[in-house]
């Protein structure tokens, strides 16, 4: 297994290429199953938020699919990139338990955009 402390976090761009909702859900699943056999602790994911401003098909989908994995206990957590800010509940109890991801970018910026997750 990799040293968790090179591998904290692993970006994945599920928007490149501008792929149908059912695509980004595929390479979501397949993205925290790589994750967590390369031993990454947490995923950023880039879904944007939408082209209309009001939030995309596939940050919704996403977070849909996100939340049934949660439930089936695939991931420990996530935060959304609005809620990804120290004040938040969900950030909290992820920074509790990765302490190092306080350096995260997106941490505070209420990025829309993007979702945390803690495998």
């Amino acid at each position: 297994m990799a040293d968790r402390n090179s591998n904290l976090i692993k970006t994945v761009n599920l928007k490149q290429g501008m792929p149908h909702i059912d695509e980004a859900r595929q390479r979501l699943i397949q993205a925290i199953d790589s994750a967590k056999r390369a031993g990454f602790r947490a995923i950023k994911l880039i879904h944007g938020y939408g082209a209309s401003g009001v939030g995309g098909g596939i940050r919704t989908a996403v977070r849909s699919s996100l939340t049934r994995r949660r439930r089936e206990g695939k991931i420990r957590a996530f935060a959304a990139g609005e809620k990804w800010h120290v004040c938040e509940p969900d950030a909290q109890a992820i920074l509790a338990e990765c302490p190092a991801l306080e350096r995260e970018s997106d941490l505070n910026m209420h990025n829309e955009g993007i979702t945390i997750v803690l495998l």
